[in-house]
């Protein structure tokens, strides 16, 4: 009895020493993976070769570029403003995306109502200019490249008559017809510059009519504010000379294009996504230009002398740098095409003033619906 106490004993002795002498390791439950920012984008037309939402699409690619697996991208092409983009945008908030981009006007007024019933979700109108705390908004200066194709289409023109496709009479739209019309006329002051009015963004068949009927009107060089590269083909056809806008399109018209404005979104909208990640976005409104990285001009075509070339790429440093602004009135007096003095000497327009633009340009043949 006693043996058998004393072997209990021994036996507990030697059991606590060990329990005591050797720990188990903790086992803690793994950790998930952090799940990738998940990002949206609406695109108001399909997704093409060049144009408007290629340069978006280009600039959704960035993104995917330079944060790798930290983020998700994607995208909804095609879709139209109004009723359509706010069932679009929603669901792609439902859907999880915690960043939204919606780069087209008619976007703004869905993309604000959709932001009220998702608060945690951050929204980009691009183009747009109202905000919220959970909207920010982005616009590029388009016409500094405006003014810089003007040069280019003034240098090159034999007939000293433009054309000029345009969308809608919109503030953004006049910008930009304005700043070519006093870039042409800069260096080529009998230049005239004949717009034709579309009131539409994206329909290639009108694009292409439009720019027909001002090759008939001695127009020899054209520029478009529309969705496609309609106007690109139809110069190429006809053997005249063009502007490509939002994207190079040498590759629809090799022979017509002198020179590209060309949209430069990859840089703003890593940006954006960057804040997010880090906690840090804000909603806010920037509106970019040359200066910035937003608006490139380049990508000339081979007719174009190095001269000229090199002139315009010259300006293009001006406005980066500040010594050059498209509506500043230098020479003299800028008057609109009615006769009356909308920019004085020596005086600039203040953003404000830009953004409310509603009068066409001396040496523009058109009219704006006011």
């Amino acid at each position: 009895m006693y043996k058998n106490l004393a072997g209990r004993a021994v036996l507990a002795w030697a059991s606590a020493c060990f329990f005591t002498s050797f720990s188990f390791p903790a086992f803690s439950q793994p950790q998930a993976p952090k799940e990738p920012l998940k990002i949206g984008f609406v695109y108001v037309t399909p997704v093409t070769d060049a144009g408007w939402v290629r340069q978006h699409e280009e600039g959704r690619k960035a993104v995917d570029a330079a944060l790798g697996a930290r983020v998700k991208t994607t995208f909804v092409e095609n879709v139209a403003e109004g009723a359509d983009a706010e069932r679009v945008i929603r669901d792609l908030a439902q859907q999880g995306n915690k960043l939204i981009f919606t780069p087209s006007f008619g976007y703004m007024e869905p993309t604000l109502k959709v932001a009220k019933d998702f608060p945690d979700v951050k929204f980009e109108s691009i183009t747009g200019y109202k905000t919220a705390p959970n909207v920010a908004t982005a616009n590029a200066r388009y016409y500094e490249g405006r003014y810089l194709a003007g040069i280019a289409a003034g240098r090159m023109t034999k007939t000293n008559v433009a054309g000029y496709v345009a969308g809608f009479p919109i503030p953004e739209v006049l910008q930009g017809i304005n700043a070519f019309a006093l870039g042409m006329r800069s260096v080529n002051p009998n230049a005239k510059v004949i717009v034709v009015w579309l009131n539409e963004w994206f329909d290639p068949p009108k694009e292409r009519d439009a720019a027909m009927t001002l090759f008939n009107q001695n127009a020899d060089v054209v520029a478009f504010h529309t969705g496609s590269t309609a106007v690109m083909s139809a110069a190429q056809e006809r053997g005249k000379m063009a502007i490509a806008y939002h994207s190079d399109m040498r590759k629809i018209a090799p022979d017509a294009q002198i020179v590209a404005v060309t949209h430069q979104w990859g840089g703003y909208y890593t940006q954006r996504a960057r804040a997010v990640l880090d906690g840090n976005w804000k909603s806010g409104n920037l509106w970019g230009g040359v200066k910035e990285g937003m608006i490139r001009v380049g990508d000339f075509g081979t007719k174009v002398p190095k001269a000229v070339q090199q002139e315009v790429m010259a300006r293009q440093q001006d406005i980066a740098g500040g010594k050059l602004q498209p509506f500043r009135a230098t020479a003299g007096d800028v008057r609109d095409n009615e006769g009356h003095v909308v920019i004085a000497k020596g005086a600039q327009l203040s953003d404000d003033q830009i953004l409310k633009m509603n009068w066409l340009a001396e040496g523009v043949q058109g009219r704006v619906t006011r």
